[in-house]
């Protein structure tokens, strides 16, 4: 017999299970906290011990996960394609600037304290002056955080040179719009997880040695949405998932291609991202929850006047969170001031809604979930006819890790939920 053992390292809790390759079994799970105030390994051992042996998968969002900078040339066009692919790759997106980097832009990007930058700015053949004077104020500018340049093929190579010539990190790859409505995220994905993996995990300083640096294969959220679109290509239909946690909200969305949509005169400037991603940095359970109320007023929704801290605040909370969290994801964003809303998605059709984090699985799954389903004034239309569910074993994210190497274990694991 074959056996994967798949590890998610979590801020707060490092989750374990044991699947068997032959038929996507689960044979084993555990539970531990994450022990980052000693080492990550302790808990990831411990964890690995209760479940038994095999191969180790490995995802990890402690230490904050990946903080990415976008820095690109339209807010409307090449900076936002530039943050749906961040998002994509599983990054927290903490800072996005258009147009040409000046002083102050400058100093923006380092107060954000990205891990990693993402430069991109213009179509293939299309604008080169932004991307080749952005990559030259980074150059000059004293940040030395490595920096994933996918923009426009005839200036990239000029970029990365400059970048390189000042000791720079650089990595070169696909631009993430080559033409205006066409968004191409997966190079720059693969590109920011091989930074990820390489500069970002060894310096958060979570472990003592080089082990833990090698084992990681994905940061958690880039190893998730991978396993909602194994989710998605099982069912051949739309994915909706809402992980609700102690400090952030995260939605993903695997939907089915809309061939008309991506062709005619409605399309996004910004490019369709069928297997998609957001983040709310502001509501969760936990260090979150001042900003699920602040939220809440924002939304016109009631929050009740409970005592924080017991089973039905959090329940209270994980349901407004995941309510807000989806309004936004469904409805989009501003990429600036005054700008209108891109990005928004069209769930109606979504066949499965599933729910996930700690209050969900712990018995809080169907409050959060009727919440969602029911959210009827939000400005977004929720799925007419889908099924729920609660991936109380965190199989998500298992299926994620295992979906390239051993992806019938992978699909076979899902269709457990």
């Amino acid at each position: 017999m074959s056996f994967a053992v798949c590890v998610d390292v979590g801020s707060t809790y490092t989750k374990a299970c044991r699947v068997d390759l032959a038929d996507g079994t689960l044979t084993g799970r555990a539970e531990v906290p994450t022990t980052a105030g000693t080492d990550v390994l302790h808990g990831l051992d411990r964890a690995v011990a209760q479940v038994g042996a095999g191969e180790l998968y490995v995802c990890s969002s402690a230490g904050g996960g990946l903080r990415l900078a976008v820095i690109g040339y339209e807010a409307l066009v090449t900076a936002e394609a530039g943050h749906r692919v961040g998002l994509s790759a599983g990054a927290q997106v903490v800072h996005v600037h258009a147009g040409l980097l000046d002083g102050a832009a400058v100093a923006g990007v380092r107060a954000a304290r990205p891990d990693v930058i993402l430069l991109v700015g213009g179509t293939d053949g299309g604008d080169g002056d932004t991307l080749a004077h952005n990559a030259r104020r980074l150059a000059t500018s004293r940040l030395r955080v490595p920096v994933v340049v996918a923009g426009n093929a005839d200036v990239r190579e000029y970029a990365s040179a400059v970048l390189a010539e000042r000791r720079v990190p650089v990595t070169v790859t696909g631009n993430v719009l080559p033409r205006i409505g066409v968004l191409d995220p997966g190079p720059a994905r693969s590109a920011i997880r091989e930074v990820f993996l390489r500069h970002v995990i060894g310096g958060k300083r979570l472990s003592r040695g080089g082990r833990f640096a090698r084992l990681v294969r994905a940061a958690t959220p880039d190893a998730v949405l991978a396993g909602v679109s194994v989710l998605a290509d099982t069912l051949g239909a739309g994915v909706l998932v809402v992980d609700v946690g102690g400090a952030t909200t995260d939605v993903y969305s695997a939907l089915i291609p809309d061939a008309e949509l991506s062709a005619g005169p409605q399309r996004d400037v910004a490019g369709t991202l069928w297997r998609s991603r957001t983040v709310e940095g502001d509501l969760g359970v936990g260090v979150g929850a001042p900003g699920v109320v602040a939220a809440a007023g924002v939304e016109k929704l009631d929050f009740p006047d409970i005592s924080l801290g017991t089973v039905a605040a959090d329940r209270g909370l994980a349901s407004t969170a995941a309510m807000i969290a989806l309004r936004r994801h469904a409805r989009g964003h501003s990429p600036g001031p005054g700008l209108p809303r891109t990005g928004g998605r069209d769930l109606r059709d979504v066949r499965l809604v599933v729910g996930s984090g700690g209050v969900l699985r712990h018995g809080g799954g169907d409050t959060v979930l009727d919440a969602v389903l029911t959210d009827t004034a939000g400005g977004w239309a929720p799925p007419r006819t889908a099924r729920r569910t609660v991936d109380s074993q965190y199989v998500l994210a298992a299926a994620g890790l295992l979906a390239a190497e051993h992806p019938g274990a992978a699909h076979a694991l899902v269709n457990a939920l």
